[in-house]
């Protein structure tokens, strides 16, 4: 488990503190474009592999996932944002806990927002409505209990561990394919998966650290969880064609 990190301010203010990217974020339009095109690529040997261009519905779907992405960690971080300050207030022992789940989100959620402006992909229409949502179950589930409250990250971050899989296993699907062809990918499209891997295995970490915290503890636990995690999965379809 990564060691926890104590705020750097009062958790009332924490929602209004988004750190810069951790990672260098990718190179411009290399990800929705993919590569130069084959007459661009000269080789100096034979045995030097071509980048694949992506085609249009790899380049939508990609443009989609960012879309998404950027807006469930916007959500990720407006529910710890809501849930912090009623949480300390009875829990002060949780407040570094809050503060490095809370500030893992707030780097996400910078990377994805760097990423689509980079690439000059469209975030959802629905942008306010999830901003309204993510922090009203943040409240709700904080008014609850601590228990709830970590029922809550229980289930949002099963449902994102899942969707961070799930993209990942499509992008290497996209790369064993050019590479069955003869092609390679480019730097750019390895070090997406990298990136995601990486914020995948931090959400995972937040799974462990609200189960260590008696989410499963939760009034109506399977009532509670498998709404909210039907909620996140009706949202990430949505911010998907919205």
């Amino acid at each position: 488990m990564a060691p926890t990190r104590c705020l750097a301010r009062k958790a009332g203010g924490i929602g209004r503190r988004l750190r810069p990217a951790a990672t260098r974020p990718l190179s411009t339009s290399a990800v929705l474009r993919a590569t130069a095109s084959p007459d661009s690529e000269a080789s100096s040997t034979d045995s030097a592999k071509k980048l694949k261009p992506l085609t249009q519905d790899q380049r939508d779907y990609l443009s989609s996932a960012l879309r998404v992405n950027q807006a469930g960690e916007l959500a990720a971080t407006l529910i710890y944002s809501a849930q912090t300050p009623l949480i300390i207030r009875k829990h002060p022992h949780l407040r570094p806990l809050m503060g490095h789940m809370y500030d893992q989100e707030a780097v996400h959620f910078s990377i994805f927002n760097n990423l689509i402006h980079r690439h000059r992909v469209r975030p959802t229409a629905l942008y306010p409505l999830w901003s309204v949502l993510a922090s009203g179950l943040g409240w709700s589930t904080a008014l609850m209990g601590r228990e709830a409250a970590m029922a809550c990250t229980e289930a949002v971050e099963t449902e994102i561990g899942n969707h961070y899989n799930e993209q990942i296993r499509s992008i290497l699907e996209m790369i064993a394919e050019w590479e069955a062809q003869g092609y390679d990918a480019s730097g750019e499209i390895k070090q997406l998966v990298e990136t995601l891997r990486r914020i995948r295995d931090e959400e995972l970490e937040h799974l462990d650290h609200a189960v260590e915290n008696d989410a499963k503890k939760a009034e109506s636990h399977w009532l509670l969880t498998t709404a909210i995690r039907a909620g996140c999965r009706g949202a990430i379809w949505v911010s998907e064609k919205a």
